[in-house]
């Protein structure tokens, strides 16, 4: 078991922001555009691992579910609401 490291702590997410910009309110981590843009946090965070831990395949599996996860949160969101799934996604940077 390795100790977690300066660098690594830094490349750690920060879930607060996310649930400032996109929340109803500050504690709201339930709504979609709230888990969209965390998961979005998340996945943007593990690109530097896999960079030098290209074999870790039980990491790279967790981040397809993490990916999967969004996709899904996001066609939910896109059937739902339609002006708030081009918001968010315009924000986030996820569609060209």
């Amino acid at each position: 078991m390795q100790l977690t490291t300066i660098r690594e702590l830094a490349l750690m997410y920060d879930k607060t922001t996310p649930v400032r910009k996109y929340g109803l309110h500050d504690r709201d981590t339930g709504s979609s555009k709230v888990q969209v843009a965390l998961l979005t946090e998340r996945i943007n965070s593990l690109t530097g691992h896999f960079r030098t831990h290209a074999k870790d395949f039980h990491g790279q599996r967790g981040l397809l579910r993490m990916v999967s996860r969004r996709r899904r949160l996001l066609e939910y969101l896109k059937r739902s609401d339609l002006a708030k799934y081009r918001q968010l996604i315009d924000e986030l940077g996820l569609r060209h």
